[in-house]
């Protein structure tokens, strides 16, 4: 059982106050806040272990380079792959999707379709834009229902024989949906293409099973996750990983370098040209050790609570209006909202004089706000110490801007 009253101490930032409140930080779907854990194993590289990796036989370069490539251990035991070989270090999700666009893309011909949704964020659309530009090969999105779920019905419409890619988010970041990697896995495989799963909001919230859910590629960012910013993974099957080029070159993934060609390290290494950023794997690492010391299950478990308790309040709101599924097991911690006549940036910034911290914005999903016919909204998004507290405070501010608003009095 999680104690958020017990784990808010480990992390420091959330005792403060903002414009004379304490604060109450839902900003999680754009970052998370970072333990004291995490940000001593950040310190404890650079005052103790500081030395590049892979390359010194000197204590310090060895004691770097165990630490960087234990830290990939954890992630493979983290989202369950097969082996290490199968993980590469990048800056985040954003990196991770644009490296299989460019490399699996190469793969790809004229004629050939990719399958996005209309829920995904810009770094699970532009890439594939990108590519499908380059190549002349054809873009399609899979439908929504009306509550905000993925149509499957419309997906097994529009994955063909054709269909070289399917690109899609595991959790939406504005809708909090979760969608069926698994079966969109076997839909696609059935057809001969490959799946990209973009994990950016699942991987936090949830255990992760890579070889479950079957899919071909899967990427996630450590700063959603308790870990520091910069960081990243992307995992691939071996099988495609063996097959794809490196789309950067330079030191470290290089085996031989002649004068007019070179070969490549083994995988991973093949992936990561040049000084990697071994504090940023080292420290996420240890973020992983946090949360699962948690146990990712709980936490998938609190915050289904969470959402169930705080759901119900907004819904009573008179004028509010909810994104995505109403009924609270059908969502995750993200809630993205609107209120009658404010608009959104107006919305944060009065919540943000009670102290409440939420995004407004487009969240990087223009394509799905265009599709829900709205320009922006406000969005609250919870993590484990997050607490019911913290609930009834975004309810109350927003009770409170809705009278400012309409007389001019909190």
């Amino acid at each position: 059982m999680i104690h958020a009253e017990k784990l808010r101490a480990d992390f420091p930032i959330l005792f403060q106050e903002v414009n004379d409140e304490a604060l109450v930080y839902l900003d999680n779907a754009a970052t998370t806040q970072k333990p004291k854990q995490v940000l001593a194993a950040l310190t404890n590289y650079y005052e103790k272990d500081n030395a590049n990796v892979h390359r010194g036989v000197h204590t310090l370069a060895e004691r770097a380079t165990h630490e960087y490539e234990a830290a990939r251990e954890k992630v493979r035991r983290f989202i369950h792959a097969n082996e290490t070989a199968e993980v590469l270090f990048t800056r985040g999700t954003t990196t991770s999707l644009n490296w299989v666009a460019r490399s699996f893309g190469e793969f790809i011909h004229e004629g050939d379709e990719i399958v996005l949704s209309y829920m995904e964020h810009h770094s699970n659309i532009i890439p594939w834009q990108q590519l499908a530009k380059q190549k002349g090969a054809t873009l399609k999105y899979i439908e929504l229902t009306p509550e905000g779920l993925l149509d499957m019905v419309d997906a097994k419409e529009k994955i063909t024989a054709k269909t070289k890619i399917l690109a899609i988010a595991h959790v939406s970041n504005v809708l909090g949906v979760k969608n069926p990697v698994k079966d969109l896995a076997e839909l696609v495989h059935e057809k001969g293409g490959v799946i990209v799963v973009d994990g950016a909001q699942a991987a936090p919230h949830m255990p992760i099973n890579v070889q479950e859910l079957d899919c071909d590629f899967y990427a996630f960012s450590g700063h959603k996750m308790c870990g520091p910013t910069g960081i990243g993974v992307l995992y691939g099957k071996r099988t495609w990983l063996e097959q794809m080029e490196p789309v950067e070159f330079g030191g470290e993934m290089i085996d031989f370098v002649e004068l007019y060609d070179s070969t490549w390290k083994e995988l991973p290494w093949k992936f990561e040209a040049g000084t990697p950023n071994i504090a940023g794997a080292i420290a996420l690492g240890h973020a992983i050790d946090y949360l699962e010391t948690i146990g990712l299950a709980e936490i998938h478990r609190y915050e289904e609570e969470i959402v169930a308790y705080v759901l119900p309040k907004l819904q009573a709101i008179k004028g509010l209006t909810i994104y995505g599924p109403q009924e609270p097991e059908k969502r995750t911690g993200v809630i993205a909202f609107n209120l009658e006549n404010l608009h959104p940036h107006d919305v944060a910034t009065a919540l943000d004089m009670e102290g409440v911290a939420v995004r407004a914005g487009h969240h990087c999903a223009q394509p799905l706000l265009n599709y829900l016919q709205v320009p922006a909204t406000a969005r609250a998004s919870f993590y484990f110490y997050n607490t019911k507290q913290d609930a009834d405070r975004l309810v109350e501010a927003i009770l409170a801007t809705k009278e400012f608003f309409q007389h001019g009095t909190i």
